[in-house]
Formats: C-alpha cells, sequence, structure tokens
C-alpha cells in the first residue's frame, strides 16, 4: 500500500453567511464551508487546522491511526 500523506491548512474561521462559514487561511484565501460540516463548538474567530488527505476508506484511516498511535508509544 503507498504511503499516504496528509497536508494541513491553518485557517480561522472569520465569518458566518447563510448556511456557509467563511474560513480564512494563512495566506489570506478564503473558503466557503457548510457550517453542517464545522465540529459544534467551533466559534467566529477560532483557529484550526483543515487536513487533506487521499482517499483512503474510513476503516483504512482507522487501521493506519492505530498503527501510528502503537508505533508512538513503543518507539517513546
Amino acid at each position: 500500500m503507498p504511503q499516504e500523506k496528509k497536508y494541513y491548512i491553518k485557517c480561522r474561521l472569520a465569518a458566518f453567511v447563510d448556511k456557509h462559514a467563511v474560513l480564512e487561511t494563512e495566506d489570506r484565501q478564503r473558503i466557503n464551508w457548510p457550517i453542517k460540516n464545522l465540529p459544534d463548538d467551533i466559534r467566529q474567530g477560532d483557529d484550526f487546522r483543515l487536513v487533506v488527505s487521499s482517499s483512503m476508506t474510513e476503516d483504512e484511516e482507522i487501521k493506519k491511526t492505530a498503527k501510528e498511535i502503537i508505533n508512538q508509544i513503543l518507539n517513546d
């Protein structure tokens, strides 16, 4: 299986407009994102990361994350 790469985009929730949240990246790009797809506890002005990854199935992602955690525990 090829190694999956994850990329992170640092964002700030800039505003709410209708049913969308306006996310602003570090380089001032704006992304309109459905409010229903945000965590319930996020508020305007909060900083967070968007994660961009390959199209692994949810099961594959869970297994990979579990393996990474186990390896971190064993190597520390």
